[in-house]
C-alpha cells in the first residue's frame, strides 16, 4: 500500500505543479481588457488541494496501522514466547527425538489406533493407545523391528473404533514450545514452535501437563 500511496502522491504533486504553471502563464499572458474567468481555476485548485490532503491522511493512517500492528505483535510475543502449546496438525517433523502428542478420546470409543505414514503415504507404524494415558509419544518406531524412522516429516493419524467399526479419524495435537511470533503479509499471526512447525494461532492452544 505504501508504494501505491507514494506513486499517487507523486502523480498528484506533478499534476498540481503543471496546473500552477499553466495558471501562471495564462494570467501573465491574458488580455488586460478581457480578463479570463478564474472561477474554474479556483475550483480546480481546491480539488487538487483536497486530493493532496486525502493522500497525506491515508499515508498517516497506514503509518499508524503499521505501528499498531507492531505493538500487537509485541504483546502477543510476550504472551506466547516460551509457552508449552498443543498444535493441531497431522504432520510431525521427526529428527531422532520423540514426538509428544495428546488425543481427546471419547468414552464411547472402544479402541484408538495411532497410524504413522511416511511422506509417500506408506504406513510404517501402528499402535493401540491407552485411553487412560494423558499424553503419548511416538519415538520413531517402525514395523521393521528395531529400525527407527529416518529423519523427515511423517503423518500421524488417529483412528477411533466402536464395536470394531471406524467411527472417527482425526489428528493428534503435538506438544511443543513457542519460539517466535511473526505475521504474514496479510497480518495473520503465526507461531513458530520447537517442533519445527510454523502455524496460525488458531491452530494452537496453551497446554499444561
Amino acid at each position: 500500500m505504501s508504494d501505491v500511496s507514494g506513486a499517487t502522491t507523486q502523480t498528484i504533486g506533478s499534476e498540481f505543479n503543471a496546473f500552477i504553471k499553466l495558471l501562471t502563464a495564462q494570467i501573465r499572458n491574458q488580455d488586460p481588457l478581457s480578463p479570463m474567468d478564474s472561477t474554474q481555476f479556483v475550483d480546480q485548485l481546491a480539488t487538487f488541494s483536497t486530493l493532496e490532503q486525502q493522500v497525506a491522511s491515508n499515508t498517516h493512517l497506514e503509518s499508524i496501522a503499521g505501528m499498531i500492528g507492531g505493538l500487537h505483535s509485541s504483546i502477543l510475543a510476550g504472551q506466547w514466547l516460551g509457552e508449552t502449546v498443543a498444535v493441531d496438525t497431522s504432520w510431525a517433523p521427526y529428527a531422532g527425538e520423540g514426538v509428544d502428542f495428546v488425543v481427546d478420546i471419547p468414552e464411547s470409543t472402544h479402541e484408538t489406533l495411532l497410524k504413522v505414514r511416511d511422506s509417500n503415504g506408506n504406513e510404517i507404524w501402528s499402535k493401540t493407545l491407552d485411553p487412560e494415558a494423558s499424553q503419548y509419544t511416538w519415538n520413531g518406531e517402525t514395523s521393521n523391528g528395531d529400525q527407527l524412522a529416518e529423519d523427515g516429516v511423517y503423518q500421524l493419524e488417529i483412528q477411533m473404533y466402536k464395536d470394531g467399526e471406524l467411527q472417527r479419524t482425526t489428528s493428534p495435537r503435538l506438544i511443543g514450545t513457542v519460539t517466535g511470533v511473526t505475521a504474514d503479509e496479510n497480518g495473520t499471526m503465526l507461531l513458530e514452535t520447537s517442533l519445527n512447525l510454523t502455524t496460525e494461532m488458531a491452530n494452537v492452544e496453551k497446554y499444561s501437563r
